[in-house]
């Protein structure tokens, strides 16, 4: 059953791939397209960012919110981003706070 789902989401992504590329030009050429189709993956991206960082599983089989190290992991990257810092010292600096958040923790 489960072999089922997957080949039809795989489908599915492939036809809405497809789908894409079947736009015409034209309707790609309008401001607003351009500037709504940069926005979406970062729109993607920071939700996916705040579910995987604020969401922990609840004992009752469902999610809840959670404030831990990886908040203030999260928050060491958005700082170092302030200061413009290159994207390796980002993911380092922010994964050594919540490294040592958690250790100093447990």
């Amino acid at each position: 059953m489960i072999w089922w789902a997957v080949i039809v989401g795989s489908i599915g992504c492939y036809l809405l791939k497809l789908a894409g590329l079947a736009v015409p030009e034209s309707v790609l050429a309008r401001p607003w397209v351009a500037r709504v189709v940069d926005l979406i993956p970062v729109a993607l991206l920071a939700a996916l960012v705040a579910v995987q960082v604020l969401s922990a599983p609840d004992p009752s089989g469902g999610q809840q919110l959670s404030f831990d190290a990886r908040v203030a992991g999260l928050g060491a990257a958005v700082v170092l981003l302030v200061l413009r810092a290159p994207f390796l010292v980002v993911v380092v600096g922010s994964a050594l706070v919540a490294a040592g958040l958690r250790a100093i923790v447990a």
